[in-house]
């Protein structure tokens, strides 16, 4: 998870634009006519993904017999330029969201169902249908997701005599007995975003915490975890202000010896050769508990544009997103894990690196799945929370509290 949720600020300016997320005028195509365009958007603006995603794209466009106009933008832009291109009456044909954005944008009317082209969706079934869906209907296919897991450094814990951690008393055990010198036992992101909050999720959830009670005791025996790894001194003060690259750097510099992060950082580690690393699932509280981290990942989705006939070409190209040969080809590309039904093993055999990460995402959850458009506030008082009880503005028991009433 890149870029983890902006829609707080779109939907502050969809206040004061004058935007409606209604059909373009001058009335749909006849529905006999000939699609030979669809125009795309998405955030995948940087190599090595644009062009993976690219070969993608012009594989589904060959399927459906078009040919694409592709516009990338960074994902700090997107919801900005969704929200522009509404107010105009542009929005493409396709449009890439980040999966927390389907519902918010869904609930506006701004996108079709996919029920209505008769596009088949039983294949994601579950937890990768759940970010997607609003009332009943499903507003896009996700690409291959990504979720976290605990990266080791295989050298130091072998070194320290230390197996990779279960429990959170294993893990503060664990880090404890790697932290030496200028290396710390785990690094991790706790800063106050998003990201923030998706790193503290996985250790909220297995616990039985949840977004709709953020005074559980539930909740505060993970934000403890937190305070105990930093007091502890096993974890970096400094966490406060780490984004996940930053965790990534400590990790590959051997300041680290494990640390919480995603596949999107395999590209890095395999960079540093000298970093023999490996990844578990996250470590649970007491045995029996179900790793839960979160859901991460792109959702293509087809916007009304009021053109009849695009949208139906534009629902068959994401179909072709996720087929079988499209989700396998992609997840490879990227290390993020196919999550059409009956792949998983497979790409488990072809990708053996992800496997804790595939493991991760078969229990995987959606941050909106409850809350739906109002998660961004649950976030923003989850990280505030953080920031409070690791800073010494409040202890574990008032953080969340303090942090709501913020």
């Amino acid at each position: 998870m890149k870029t983890k949720g902006r829609i707080t600020a779109a939907l502050a300016m969809a206040a004061v634009l004058p935007l409606t997320f209604t059909a373009c005028s001058g009335g749909a195509s006849p529905a006999a006519q000939e699609v030979k365009t669809l125009t795309v958007l998405d955030s995948y603006n940087n190599e090595p993904d644009k062009g993976i995603l690219q070969a993608s794209i012009d594989k589904c466009a060959a399927a459906v017999g078009v040919t694409i106009e592709r516009t990338t933008v960074p994902g700090k832009d997107r919801m900005q330029t969704v929200l522009q291109r509404s107010s105009s009456k542009t929005l493409p044909d396709v449009l890439m969201l980040d999966n927390p954005e389907v519902k918010d944008i869904a609930e506006t009317g701004a996108l079709a169902p996919l029920g209505d082209f008769n596009v088949d969706t039983s294949p994601f079934a579950g937890n990768s249908l759940d970010a997607v869906s609003q009332d009943g209907q499903v507003y896009g296919l996700p690409l291959p997701a990504d979720t976290l897991g605990l990266f080791y450094n295989k050298d130091v814990l072998a070194a320290a005599g230390v197996q990779p951690p279960k429990t959170w008393d294993e893990l503060k055990a664990a880090a404890a007995k790697l932290t030496t010198g200028d290396r710390y036992g785990l690094a991790l992101s706790a800063a106050a975003t998003y990201e923030g909050s998706w790193q503290f999720l996985p250790f909220m959830w297995t616990n039985g915490g949840d977004e709709t009670k953020l005074d559980s005791p539930e909740v505060k025996e993970a934000l403890q975890l937190y305070v105990d790894l930093v007091n502890s001194g096993s974890v970096s003060k400094s966490i406060v202000n780490w984004t996940q690259a930053d965790v990534k750097d400590q990790f590959v510099a051997g300041k680290a010896a494990m640390m919480i992060n995603g596949p999107w950082q395999i590209p890095a580690l395999a960079k540093a050769p000298e970093v023999h690393w490996d990844s578990v699932q996250i470590p649970v509280n007491k045995p029996g508990q179900t790793p839960t981290a979160p859901l991460g990942g792109m959702v293509w989705t087809v916007p009304r544009t009021g053109d009849e006939a695009k949208q139906k070409k534009a629902a068959e190209f994401v179909a072709c997103t996720g087929s079988e040969d499209s989700q396998m080809s992609l997840g490879k590309a990227r290390n993020t894990v196919p999550v059409r039904a009956g792949l998983q093993e497979k790409y488990i055999q072809e990708v053996p690196a992800m496997k804790a990460f595939t493991e991760q995402v078969g229990n995987a959850r959606a941050r909106t799945g409850k809350l739906g458009p109002e998660w961004p506030k649950a976030a923003t008082t989850i990280y505030t929370a953080v920031q409070l009880a690791l800073t010494g503005g409040a202890s574990v028991d008032e953080a969340f509290a303090r942090a709501a009433a913020s």
